[in-house]
């Protein structure tokens, strides 16, 4: 079974457990990151997200049928109180528990049924190699990110191109687009940086991560850099479930050459997956 539909499987099973990312994820055998973008890739929705609303949505089918015990219907579907469900219900839906009780209908609120999942894409992916990689250190801008918007991404890499040879202590020139520290609702920070040699002397407004030394799997993006997100589906989601190993929660990059020039379509880029082991 595939990552996404491995994780679908187990929200429907266990709506009434304390679901979390990294519960998921580990079950998934994908970092928090990784498992955040697949799904919202596959299925258009972020994983807690998700999660939330067929709680809600299983919890309005039962009031609809005339639940006698509302705490009873909170539990059910993961709640730990029943105030915490009527504020999570009545800012999904717009309406409280009782009031849909009493009205018996589901008519006029919009549930999130179960999902299926769809054939996996077969997007072209050469076989990776392995490396074991020196610590890093990465300096550049970093904004935050939710998985389904990600646009920004374009205009943060346009901000730090004039900085690239002028920040102290670079060492080469390519560059590295990294993601790190993901959080619950599905959001990561991404960092356009290169690799610098110390931290003491980075422009106003920079940030920086250290990576330390690692194993990763690195894979050759073929084709425009428009279509990155078509290579990281076929990684997660074929590759890694087919390959018995598993990713590490640790952060993602992709590394692109010096030469690289995204309008042009010259030069290369890898992407960089860290693995458990």
């Amino acid at each position: 079974m595939d990552p996404v539909g491995k994780a679908l499987w187990l929200i429907e099973t266990d709506l009434e457990g304390r679901l979390d990312l990294d519960a998921i994820a580990s079950t998934c055998g994908l970092s928090r990151f990784g498992l955040a973008r697949l799904f919202v890739m596959a299925t258009g929705w972020p994983v807690m997200r998700y999660v939330r609303a067929r709680r809600l949505s299983r919890a309005a089918h039962l009031l609809a049928g005339g639940a006698a015990d509302i705490l009873g219907v909170a539990l059910e579907v993961g709640y730990g109180s029943h105030e915490a469900f009527t504020r999570a219900f009545r800012e999904h839906f717009g309406i409280t528990p009782e009031a849909l009780r009493a009205s018996g209908a589901l008519n006029g609120i919009k549930l999130r049924e179960a999902m299926r999942m769809q054939p996996t894409p077969t997007f072209p992916l050469a076989e990776p190699r392995f490396v074991d990689g020196e610590e890093l250190l990465i300096a550049g801008l970093c904004a935050r990110f939710s998985a389904d918007k990600s646009q920004g991404i374009t205009a943060l890499w346009q901000r730090f191109v004039p900085y690239i040879g002028n920040i102290a202590g670079q060492q080469g020139w390519e560059t590295f687009g990294l993601c790190c520290n993901p959080d619950e609702d599905g959001s990561f920070e991404y960092i356009a940086g290169v690799q610098v040699s110390r931290s003491d002397e980075l422009p106003p407004g920079f940030t920086h991560q250290r990576l330390p030394a690692r194993r990763y799997a690195v894979f050759r993006h073929a084709g425009h850099i428009s279509s990155i997100h078509e290579t990281f589906t076929a990684i997660f989601q074929r590759w890694l479930p087919a390959s018995g190993l598993q990713a590490a929660d640790a952060p993602e990059f992709e590394r692109y050459s010096a030469d690289f020039d995204p309008m042009a379509g010259s030069g290369h880029v890898d992407i960089w997956v860290p693995l458990q082991g």
